[in-house]
């Protein structure tokens, strides 16, 4: 056989069947696959899905509070000053006095896309219950604290929303421009640092109430794309493990591809005739006389034809 096929002999075997795809490589990429697709059915879908939820939970919510009448405050609110969760939003009636002296600024949280300090102010019930109130927010430029108009200390009727506490922020409260500042709304740590007993939850004051200040906007009844991120999440994690198994059958068509094209070629090999390589003779250099060395020396490899010259002058001549 010729020379040029004896490569294929010396070939690497691929790997046969399930056995191709044992490698390193073939191995992470599905554990990557098959993490990414859990992940993304698990956990980011539901997330989405459930932020989706709480949005339609709050504007019902919202709707729901305009559509009912004004409250009394204790009709509402619990003994411990708390309400649940789904009444969150509902509009509230408090008739007593504020308490400007021991009022508190929220610092570093936006309103409307522009910095703003908000002012939160006890607010002291006919019956002696303490109640944390905001009554919205004033501009600012950064970090510096715009004048704020006092509360009113006489007593007044006002009407709000009713909102949850937030949670403790992580940072502790300041002294800054003569005002004592809070990181969240949390009435737990602003009970410390005014000594008073405050309810659970707060109260958000309403556009046009007295102690008014820029009334806090209401959420937006937008839904937002939560939902649609949700289904996204679940159509990569189905379609994760789906390209997968196109990877895997384009690289097992390939390989079929591949032995049929050296079963083929071994086939053709086979059939081929063999192709003899004449042998080379070698013939023997003539041996070289003294005077024909002399005269290589003196005229080269090539004999002087005497000849030649009769030759061209009877060509010229006729």
């Amino acid at each position: 056989m010729s020379s040029r096929y004896s490569g294929n002999s010396r070939s690497r075997t691929k790997p046969k069947g399930w056995r191709a795809f044992l490698s390193p490589g073939w191995i992470i990429s599905a554990l990557l696959i098959v993490s990414f697709s859990y992940a993304a059915i698990s956990m980011l879908a539901p997330w989405q899905l459930h932020k989706d939820d709480d949005i339609v939970a709050r504007n019902e919510q919202i709707t729901e509070a305009f559509e009912r009448d004004v409250v009394p405050y204790a009709e509402l609110f619990d003994a411990s000053g708390q309400i649940p969760s789904s009444q969150e939003f509902f509009r509230v009636s408090l008739t007593g006095q504020y308490l400007p002296d021991s009022e508190v600024l929220l610092r570093l949280r936006p309103v409307d896309s522009g910095p703003a300090f908000q002012s939160l102010t006890p607010f002291e019930l006919e019956n002696g219950q303490i109640v944390l109130v905001n009554r919205g927010y004033e501009s600012s430029e950064g970090t510096i604290v715009p004048e704020i108009e006092p509360a009113p200390s006489t007593p007044v009727t006002i009407t709000g929303f009713a909102r949850k506490n937030e949670g403790l922020p992580g940072s502790a409260p300041m002294e800054d421009s003569g005002y004592t500042q809070v990181y969240g709304i949390n009435t737990e740590q602003i009970s410390d640092v005014t000594g008073l007993d405050l309810g659970t939850d707060y109260v958000q004051v309403a556009e046009g109430e007295p102690g008014v200040l820029n009334p806090m906007p209401l959420p937006q009844m937008d839904r937002g794309n939560h939902l649609s991120y949700g289904f996204q999440w679940i159509a990569f994690g189905i379609m994760a493990p789906l390209g997968l198994g196109y990877f895997i059958w384009a690289e097992m068509r390939e390989r079929r591809r591949d032995k049929a094209e050296r079963e083929q070629m071994a086939e053709l090999n086979t059939l081929e005739p063999v192709v003899e390589t004449p042998e080379v003779v070698e013939t023997a250099e003539p041996t070289i006389t003294p005077a024909a060395s002399k005269r290589r020396s003196r005229y080269g490899d090539q004999h002087r034809n005497h000849y030649e010259k009769i030759s061209k002058r009877d060509q010229e001549r006729f």
